[in-house]
């Protein structure tokens, strides 16, 4: 097999088939002759038999129609950073207000916030999973703080 039958597209072999019914053969003996000339990358019998009964109807398009179907979802790094500064100004902010805001759908921002983000709702607030460094070491300085003063008070209140 050569190489050249290897780079020979659906849109090289659709135009092929174009003019072969006006020569008038029909879709099987096309088929033949693209077996022998492409080998194993020749589109289907089905596939030619199609080909030729759109061509009939004066549907001479070699290009793929678009598909209807379900939308690609695209998480892009912009959306990312979008969503994470609505949720930094507004931390009690909705789903479905950033949902209207960007125009995107609901399952896919709440994908982003809690896969992308690693953010999680507590009681209407959204916060990071889990604590970073600097927020655990002040968080401990915090509670050492809150222990040597309440410490400091009830000894003061049992010396009395």
């Amino acid at each position: 097999m050569s190489g050249d039958a290897r780079d020979f597209n659906n849109i090289q072999t659709r135009d092929v088939i174009i003019f072969s019914p006006l020569q008038g053969k029909v879709p099987k003996e096309i088929h033949v002759i693209q077996t022998e000339t492409l080998g194993e990358y020749t589109p289907s019998y089905t596939t030619v038999k199609n080909w030729v009964a759109q061509f009939k109807f004066s549907d001479f398009s070699t290009c793929d129609a678009p598909r209807p179907g379900r939308p690609k979802t695209v998480t892009t790094p912009q959306i990312i950073n979008k969503i994470h500064e609505l949720i930094l100004e507004d931390c009690r902010i909705s789903a479905k207000s950033i949902t209207e805001q960007l125009g995107i759908s609901r399952e896919r921002v709440g994908f982003i916030i809690h896969k992308d983000l690693d953010m999680r709702k507590l009681s209407a607030k959204c916060v990071p999973n889990y604590l970073n460094a600097d927020q655990k070491v002040s968080g401990v300085s915090r509670l050492s703080n809150f222990l040597n003063f309440f410490g400091a008070i009830q000894m003061i209140s049992c010396s009395d």
